[in-house]
């Protein structure tokens, strides 16, 4: 009973109130997202759209999702992180209820549009925020304990989205809507601006976003970084896309994707919390790597599968990649963001789930179409393992990036030989 006092202690304590307070808005918000969980099946099943037309709209999704991150990303910098959250998630919630309302193709992906773009806009914010609010030496513990967060949530939201879905499909677009707003509620209520401020800051934030934007653009270690997670991203994205739909194919409910995909966020919630302590100490880049071939391993397995059971191993599998994946790359963005620009570097970060999110689903189901179920997962597989490749080899880089911000406090140097312009308190 000590030891595990001790763990639990080891795990929480120390975190600052307002980490809570948003740990809190994001286990609500996710025990609502029923929607992006379930859109391929509603799409396809009570919509009558076709696989191609689906991956369409939840492409539109990502596209949306891509002008949402990049906005959000800016206005975190110069307008602050707490109106840019509040903005984003009342405005996903009014988007939510317009896109369970569309009927016709065309209103529907217009929904999908704006939705991606006011949801996916609060994620730089968040991300910098929690940055802004989290000790360096704590944010190992406080990204895994809010990716656990989002994982409960999901669990609870996947098993219920399916009983949902089966009573009303609208009834799943409304929930959702009401968990934003609540978020929205405690963000107002007790959620600080932590955005700092100071004669530096202010002369950046005043700062042309294209010089913001060259400064990014010249720094090729993070664009590296950005990349691979992009490749990542392609593979991972296919849970939500084309995996309900070859599960469809093999006569399987969608009460029984829910019970399945479940799985994901009930194995992130028992093994999240250990997960710190398995990393620490360990090379991030062997890290990733390992996450990356066991996630292509993971949607390889799928090819062969038929059965719930088998599906269930599936997810399983490549969910213990996702565990490995996440706070690694948590950290790496929070040590490779210059202090000021870190609403701009989560934007770029977050820019790469949104082409994902836009790409991933038309891929996935132009490579369905017209090349067969099996070959979409083995290029899953095959992409896996490219990226753990390119993980080891670009590593080594990254680390020393990460140790010279932290010795020189200034934002990073441009990987090439010609001085470009930096931040103004670079």
């Amino acid at each position: 009973m000590r030891t595990m006092r001790s763990w639990f202690r080891d795990t929480t304590g120390g975190l600052p109130t307002t980490f809570w307070y948003l740990w809190s808005g994001t286990l609500i918000n996710r025990l609502g997202s029923f929607v992006l969980v379930f859109l391929a099946i509603y799409l396809t099943q009570e919509r009558g759209f076709s696989a191609s037309q689906a991956g369409l709209v939840i492409g539109l999704w990502g596209v949306g999702g891509a002008f949402g991150t990049t906005a959000g990303g800016t206005l975190a910098d110069r307008w602050g992180r707490r109106p840019t959250l509040l903005t984003a998630h009342v405005g996903a919630a009014a988007m939510m209820l317009g896109l369970g309302l569309a009927r016709d193709l065309w209103a529907v992906a217009l929904g999908a549009l704006l939705l991606g773009m006011f949801a996916e806009a609060a994620r730089p914010a968040f991300g910098a925020m929690m940055i802004d609010v989290v000790p360096a030496k704590d944010r190992l513990r406080a990204f895994s304990l809010n990716y656990w967060a989002i994982n409960l949530g999901f669990a609870c939201a996947a098993v219920l989205a399916g009983l949902a879905a089966q009573a009303d499909y609208l009834l799943l677009f409304v929930v959702d809507a009401a968990t934003m707003l609540i978020t929205a509620l405690i963000i107002f209520s007790k959620v600080p601006e932590t955005r700092q401020t100071g004669p530096a800051t202010a002369a950046t934030a005043a700062a042309a976003p294209r010089g913001a934007l060259r400064t990014i653009l010249t720094d090729r270690v993070y664009l590296g970084f950005v990349a691979l997670n992009l490749f990542a991203a392609l593979v991972f994205l296919q849970h939500i896309s084309m995996l309900p739909i070859a599960m469809g194919d093999d006569g399987l409910s969608p009460a029984t994707y829910g019970s399945v995909i479940a799985l994901n966020g009930i194995l992130i919630v028992v093994g999240q919390l250990f997960v710190p302590r398995l990393i620490r100490g360990r090379s991030r880049s062997h890290v990733l790597a390992l996450a990356s071939v066991v996630m292509g391993v993971g949607f390889g397995l799928t090819a062969f599968a038929g059965t719930p059971w088998f599906y269930g191993l599936t997810v399983l599998i490549w969910t213990v990649g996702e565990m490995l994946n996440s706070p690694s790359n948590s950290t790496l963005i929070a040590e490779l963001s210059p202090a000021e620009l870190r609403g701009r570097y989560q934007g770029v970060f977050s820019l790469s789930w949104q082409i994902a999110g836009a790409s991933a689903p038309v891929l996935g189901g132009l490579v369905r179409e017209h090349a067969g179920n099996d070959i979409l997962w083995y290029g899953c597989a095959a992409l896996g393992l490219l990226t753990a490749v390119a993980h080891l080899v670009s590593g080594p880089a990254r680390e020393r990036r990460a140790a010279a911000l932290r010795r020189s406090g200034e934002a990073p140097a441009p990987a090439t030989a010609s001085r470009a312009p930096q931040p103004a308190e670079a």
